[in-house]
């Protein structure tokens, strides 16, 4: 039997590019190489399509160098990647994309319509589930409608900050400091500032503007935070794994307190006040099919020690490090990152059929 063709999408134009390629090159040693040929396509923070030579380049940087473009056709008709090296042009057939792209270009909906438009069949969600996952004002606003608890927040825009008076009036006479302020599109807690007081909020809106032209600004809830992973849909039944625990080395588990500071820690199974485990899971679940997620996501919370349980956010291309909950999380109800990644690919080929 002829092995198939995954093109595994990494990189990328966001500000978790570097996590992006630690996180390729995971996966693509848990491919099963035997069912499997891999083309792993990078894409610089610039937008550039290059095809990379293995997992280990990616490891080590060097497919930066490579000199082969690899562009992803649109047309339905080819599903193919057009290869060019100097001046010669060669299509490889495509018979599946796995994009492993955090954040802005990859998680949004974007790469995820260029393969509906390819007619590829791709892992994860789908082009809306993207885009709303991604958004978190949007997010928000679905899962107003689910009797979720999630913090009070305030919405606003890059233009709102003309009058700073007003935005100033409006989140003070809302909410009480500290805040959060958020940019809406960005991943990995980048652009994320909690402030304390007035003089705090032009600079945690010019970092959130760093990201995004939408911002979020939100109370701050005290707790545990815990996540939860999601898998499943269309035809295969959406289970929920346990919950994990996010021990910050920070004030809040913000990109160095995640990626580079090792006195930050996860605990699986972590003891929660009640019910509040069984609680976050069931939210889960409604989150998933409230914003019609299918294969993966990850969604967030805080667990209260009152055992109030609060909707944090959704991650639909959730990381795939060394310390990533969700395989972490899918590891300890018994299934491999291995089994994990093949089940992910044969998701995407059962929306195909």
């Amino acid at each position: 039997m002829s092995r198939k063709t995954i093109a595994v999408l990494f990189g990328g134009q966001s500000s978790e590019h570097e996590i992006s390629c630690i996180s390729a090159s995971n996966i693509i040693s848990l491919i099963d190489e035997e069912r499997y040929e891999v083309i792993p396509v990078g894409i610089t923070k610039e937008g550039h399509w290059i095809l990379a030579d293995s997992a280990e380049s990616i490891r080590d940087d060097s497919w930066r160098d490579s000199r082969r473009a690899a562009i992803l056709s649109p047309d339905a008709t080819e599903k193919c990647l057009i290869i060019q090296e100097k001046s010669d042009y060669t299509k490889v057939r495509i018979d599946l994309v796995f994009p492993v792209l955090h954040g802005l270009f990859g998680e949004d909906g974007t790469v995820q319509g260029l393969c509906a438009l390819a007619g590829i069949p791709y892992v994860g969600c789908g082009v809306a589930s993207s885009a709303v996952g991604m958004d978190k004002g949007l997010a928000k606003m679905i899962v107003s409608t689910l009797g979720v608890d999630q913090a009070d927040y305030l919405l606003f825009t890059r233009e709102d900050l003309d009058d700073m008076v007003s935005v100033v009036s409006r989140i003070e006479s809302r909410l009480a400091y500290p805040v959060f302020v958020k940019p809406c599109n960005a991943g990995s807690s980048c652009g994320i500032t909690k402030v304390h007081n007035r003089d705090e909020l032009a600079v945690a809106f010019r970092e959130a503007a760093r990201y995004d032209r939408r911002f979020l600004v939100e109370e701050t809830i005290t707790g545990h935070e815990i996540e939860t992973a999601v898998l499943g849909g269309g035809e295969t039944p959406v289970r929920v794994s346990g919950v994990g625990e996010i021990l910050s080395a920070a004030d809040f588990y913000d990109y160095d307190a995640k990626y580079y500071n090792p006195q930050s820690r996860t605990v699986v199974d972590p003891l929660l006040p009640g019910d509040s485990a069984d609680r976050v899971r069931k939210a889960a679940e409604k989150i998933f099919r409230a914003l019609d997620c299918y294969g993966m996501s990850r969604v967030d919370f805080f667990v209260t020690n009152e055992g109030r349980v609060v909707f944090n956010e959704i991650n639909t291309i959730p990381g795939f490090t060394a310390i990533s909950m969700y395989p972490m999380l899918w590891e300890a109800r018994g299934m491999s990152k291995k089994e994990l990644v093949q089940e992910l690919i044969d998701l995407a080929e059962e929306r195909r059929r």
